[in-house]
């Protein structure tokens, strides 16, 4: 399955922002090293100075490329490079002045970053750190002759002032700005799930539009064949091989028209309350129809109900997003394939393993997205509609790469609310 290019992910641009602000920091360091070196010389340990700049660029060249890897960038990795930054800072600092350099306050940026995008968990502890370093570097640093009153014996109130000054800031930045990020998040999450939702209800519609068409249209050829088959059947001059296939050609049909009524008839009955069934006979029914329409399939399915009845409500748009699951599946991996149904009083769990190529990073991170496929009946809109519907109705879709090749679809459906 090959799906088309889609824009970065979010964790992806938030490491290539913060590149780009590396990049900037490296332009500003380098120019102000040679600044100070050769223009206004302020007897920088230049050497040293210039080998860590050098190193951190090379640090960045390899985040640069680490973008462009195919592998998650996680929360953790992201609070990684960010200590990275907040450690070059205090190396960069301690041989230039230490807490009277006036970039000292430079420690703010990596806060403000992961007040944005990191959990709370993580972004205290990027504060913590960086806090750390700049009091660290009010007592160890190398001194330059140009600020010494700054670094003379004794305390000097101008520097213990910044110091009290940047531990106010990070505190509050660390502690305001991550609730208004949080708050920013939740409203365009908001925003996000209604224009969501409005595209699910008008893709939904017109679908629906195609496909009452479509069982209209279908209902005349469908039944001219199964008038014509049943007239061969009745024709006694064909071999006994001939017969077999016709009746497996007849009960084709049967189940096509069966199908299409359903389909017909599915408005009304979405209108109606559903009204509530043992769940062990919903399972039945699903598979044997199933294996009715795929008998080509070489599936195992294991079913393990409880041991009391359960009783539920299963609104009929669920039957038919979990045979998309399985037929997406099915198509996968045609010749090996596992399902697993169990469920409890509150939940219906089932689990699909196919060895089939499996998905690459970028179809793991915009699953359920409306994207297109090059190959027929992959996972494209099917997979989007069977997961909208799914959620709608109490339920989730869960993918993940198994061991050994081929994939592992999980649906977790709520019995509670699932009518």
């Amino acid at each position: 399955m090959v799906y088309s290019l889609h824009p970065l992910s979010a964790a992806r641009q938030n490491l290539r922002r913060l590149v780009a602000i590396r990049y900037v920091a490296l332009a500003g360091q380098t120019g102000a090293l040679a600044l100070f070196t050769w223009g206004f010389p302020l007897g920088l340990p230049a050497a040293v100075l210039g080998t860590i700049i050098a190193l951190f660029a090379a640090l960045t060249l390899l985040t640069h490329w680490r973008i462009r890897h195919s592998k998650p960038i996680s929360a953790e990795e992201f609070f990684g490079h960010l200590l990275v930054d907040v450690l070059a800072l205090t190396v960069l600092l301690y041989f230039s002045g230490g807490a009277t350099n006036p970039f000292v306050s430079y420690y703010l940026v990596p806060i403000i970053i992961g007040a944005i995008i990191l959990p709370p968990g993580l972004m205290w502890a990027v504060t913590g750190v960086a806090i750390a370093g700049y009091s660290l570097l009010f007592f160890e640093y190398v001194p330059l002759a140009a600020i010494a009153p700054h670094s003379a014996a004794g305390i000097n109130l101008h520097v213990v002032g910044m110091w009290f000054n940047f531990l106010i800031s990070a505190l509050l930045i660390a502690y305001f700005v991550v609730r208004m990020a949080q708050a920013l998040r939740e409203q365009e999450q908001k925003l996000n799930s209604q224009r969501q939702q409005q595209m699910e209800n008008e893709q939904l519609l017109a679908i629906a539009t195609v496909a009452a068409g479509a069982a209209h249209e279908l209902g005349t050829p469908l039944n001219t064949t199964k008038l014509l088959i049943d007239e061969l059947l009745a024709n006694d001059t064909h071999h006994s091989g001939q017969a077999e296939d016709l009746r497996t050609i007849n009960e084709q049909v049967e189940l096509c028209r069966e199908t299409l009524l359903g389909l017909t008839g599915l408005a009304s009955d979405i209108a109606q309350p559903v009204a509530a069934i043992p769940v062990e006979i919903y399972v039945e029914e699903l598979i044997d129809t199933w294996r009715l329409l795929r008998p080509e399939i070489n599936a195992t399915i294991d079913v393990v109900p409880p041991a009391e009845a359960v009783m539920a409500r299963f609104h009929p748009v669920i039957r038919q997003s979990l045979f998309n699951l399985f037929n997406n599946s099915a198509d996968a991996s045609p010749n090996e394939l596992t399902i697993r149904i169990e469920w409890s009083s509150d939940w219906l769990t089932l689990v699909i393993r196919d060895y089939g190529e499996g998905l690459t990073t970028d179809q793991l991170e915009n699953i359920g997205q409306p994207m297109p496929s090059d190959k027929p009946g992959g996972l494209g809109l099917g997979l989007y509609l069977t997961s909208s519907s799914l959620s709608r109705h109490g339920g989730q879709v869960i993918m993940a790469n198994a061991e050994g090749g081929g994939l592992t679809t999980t649906v977790e459906l709520d019995l509670n609310q699932s009518s």
